[in-house]
């Protein structure tokens, strides 16, 4: 051989360090999930099945709440529905929460600006 090296010390020349190096140095990025990640399916199934159930009661609660707003206390009734509408979208039932916090504002719109003329 030519060069200046042995097959012992050689060093590719793309990492910028020298041929003469006696360095054997390791290096790696994670590729393991981060820790309380769970990406078993039939886990994640259910998990998210009982995260919907939960979230539909909330949303019929802050649907039945928006309703009512419209009635009484628009509101201190409305604030609620609106409240309860986004913890059931976190929980997973975006439609009804959806729904209850679009009433909801509604009802406190109507409720402040219009009713007092009335």
């Amino acid at each position: 051989m030519a060069h200046d090296y042995d097959e012992n010390h050689f060093v590719d020349p793309n990492l910028g360090s020298n041929i003469y190096s006696d360095y054997s140095e390791e290096t790696a990025a994670e590729v393991a999930p981060p820790l309380g990640t769970n990406y078993n399916r039939e886990t994640v199934e259910e998990t998210n099945n009982d995260t919907v159930t939960g979230g539909t009661g909330m949303g019929w609660l802050a649907l039945a709440l928006s309703i009512i707003s419209l009635f009484v206390m628009p509101v201190l009734m409305g604030a609620a529905g609106i409240i309860i509408g986004f913890i059931a979208r976190r929980r997973g039932a975006t439609g009804l929460g959806a729904w209850a916090i679009g009433i909801g504002a509604i009802s406190i719109i109507v409720g402040i600006f219009i009713l007092p003329f009335f």
